[in-house]
């Protein structure tokens, strides 16, 4: 990973404009502009396949200035931007506007309560015959949109405040209407690297192009988007807030859940194949309509060889451990800061490692660091930033992970390739990563330690036990490093993905959405007609 010392703004082709690409890789909020996680793997992803093209639809909240956080890879021959809070401006007024805002509202309005392929089938169909008229202030600043939106909310939330609902439902549809409007590259297969909007986009891509898609889910979008709605402040307002065990009415919450819970169906519906990192993560893909017959296990990989090399660094050092990852609410970073508090009072000299970016959040990083500060941790707690890891994993004796939602973190595999244990939430794959497969066999053993969410007691009790034993801390890093080399070398990934490539490229054309011929039921799971 390197910071790109060029422009912001990069200067390769987008949409048609660009060359026929191998790949088409859909990121929603990540690479290339957020290091880490997946992003990572992205970019390694690319690199690793040097020999196909790869185009990166990058789909970002506006049209601010963004510093890549990778240095694109030679093999990326173009990157489409999406701004989700901005869609294509459009004409301002277009012959039979009321009809066609009519014929709009259904599928939105199904989208909004648990639709799917078929109204996303729909908005794209309309969007085409609009002939490049549709945009912002047709489909969003209109006066017959703002009546539109009237009837959707007396619809959908009868009970809501009308300014609440105008507002979220006007955010939806601005990133439905930018996915459904930016510009389409020409590729052989379409990537998503999840649901939501980049789904959405994969949804498209494969009705509009007959090109296969496939889905790459590392958490699963709707379990992720869930906590953040339910963190949002500004989603309560006017919520039903008494101590009743049933909900009597439907809130903007259950508005936006309902919508990604639309798009995840369609992505699921329009992909030929879909791949998450561990058994787990199926049963919510299941159950929120995913055919069983698409569904296939691929875990992360990482450079077992490169990080296995890592040098321990014992000499002259204090007892030392490390959260790996963005300083963001999701990774709980105040647990960690509050289980360091606990852990230097029988280890003073401790020192704990924040290593990971901090400019996502930078109101979540003022309180982390207000929180060291009213602890007194000024000499533990270390706000190191973005660093290159095989630098540090060699003075680094435990990690620790207090994510709220995670899937199969890469920093427990490379630290574990580098013989360092870990403490982690029960999240995601991290009991199976540390504590073992089902089908592991024989058992390698223990190679950390599992903690419930957000409790800082419990994190400090565990990285306690590795830090003051020794051999049980070196015998949990033989186990983890034995691990990731049998079940999680990158090598083996890497073949398991150019064989999904390969398969989906070689595949003949479909009838796309505005053929003739085009029969949905035929093409995808899903009822179109």
């Amino acid at each position: 990973m390197s910071a790109a010392q060029s422009s912001s703004k990069p200067t390769l082709p987008e949409g048609e404009a660009a060359p026929l690409a191998d790949v088409c890789l859909l990121m929603e909020g990540s690479y290339p502009y957020v290091a880490g996680g997946v992003s990572t793997w992205t970019h390694d992803l690319i690199k690793s396949h040097a020999d196909l093209t790869f185009h990166v639809v990058a789909l970002v909240a506006d049209r601010n200035a963004r510093k890549l956080a990778y240095e694109l890879p030679g093999n990326v021959t173009g990157l489409t931007h999406v701004y989700l809070q901005d869609p294509a401006p459009g004409w301002r007024w277009m012959p039979g506007i009321k009809g066609f805002l009519a014929a709009m509202e259904h599928p939105l309005r199904r989208l909004q309560q648990g639709g799917g392929l078929a109204e996303v089938a729909d908005v794209a169909r309309l969007i085409h015959k609009s002939r490049g008229r549709a945009g912002r202030r047709i489909l969003l600043n209109s006066e017959e949109s703002f009546h539109m939106v009237v009837r959707m909310c007396r619809a959908a939330l009868p009970d809501a405040s009308f300014l609440e609902y105008f507002w979220g439902s006007r955010a939806l549809m601005s990133g439905l209407f930018a996915t459904m409007l930016a510009p389409m590259p020409r590729c052989k297969i379409y990537h998503a690297i999840s649901t939501g909007y980049a789904g959405l986009f994969a949804s498209r891509a494969a009705l509009e192009t007959g090109r296969p898609a496939v889905l790459t889910e590392h958490g699963i979008y709707t379990n992720e988007r869930r906590i953040e709605i339910l963190m949002a402040e500004w989603l309560f307002e006017g919520a039903d807030t008494s101590l009743a065990l049933d909900k009597k009415k439907r809130d903007l919450r259950d508005l936006w859940l309902d919508t990604f819970a639309s798009y995840s169906k369609a992505c699921y519906d329009a992909c030929d194949k879909i791949v998450t990192l561990y058994g787990g993560n199926q049963e919510f893909q299941r159950r929120q309509g995913a055919d069983p017959a698409k569904l296939k296990v691929v875990p992360n990989g990482i450079d077992y060889d490169g990080y296995s090399k890592v040098k321990r660094e014992e000499a002259n050092r204090p007892p030392t451990i490390a959260l790996i990852g963005r300083v963001v609410p999701i990774k709980d970073v105040k647990t960690y800061i509050r289980a360091a508090g606990i852990l230097r009072e029988d280890i003073p000299d401790v020192k704990a490692m924040i290593l990971g970016p901090l400019e996502e959040d930078p109101g979540y990083v003022e309180e982390c660091k207000t929180i060291v500060k009213h602890l007194g941790l000024e000499d533990t707690v270390i706000f190191a930033g973005r660093v290159k890891l095989t630098d540090w994993l060699g003075r680094v004796d435990a990690i620790a992970l207090t994510s709220v939602s995670e899937a199969q973190p890469l920093v427990i595999l490379e630290a574990g390739a580098s013989g360092v244990p870990s403490v982690a939430t029960d999240v995601g794959s991290c009991s199976e990563l540390l504590l073992g497969r089902p089908d592991e066999d024989p058992p390698l053993g223990a190679g950390g330690a599992i903690t419930p969410l957000a409790s800082p007691l419990d994190t400090a009790r565990e990285l306690r036990a590795l830090l003051l034993d020794r051999p049980w801390r070196e015998k949990c890093g033989e186990a983890i490093a034995k691990r990731v080399a049998r079940y999680y070398d990158k090598v083996e990934i890497d073949r398991i993905y150019r064989a999904i490539y390969d398969e989906h490229i070689a595949k003949p054309d479909r009838p796309t959405l505005f053929d003739p011929n085009f029969r949905g039921t035929d093409n995808y799971q899903t009822g179109i007609d």
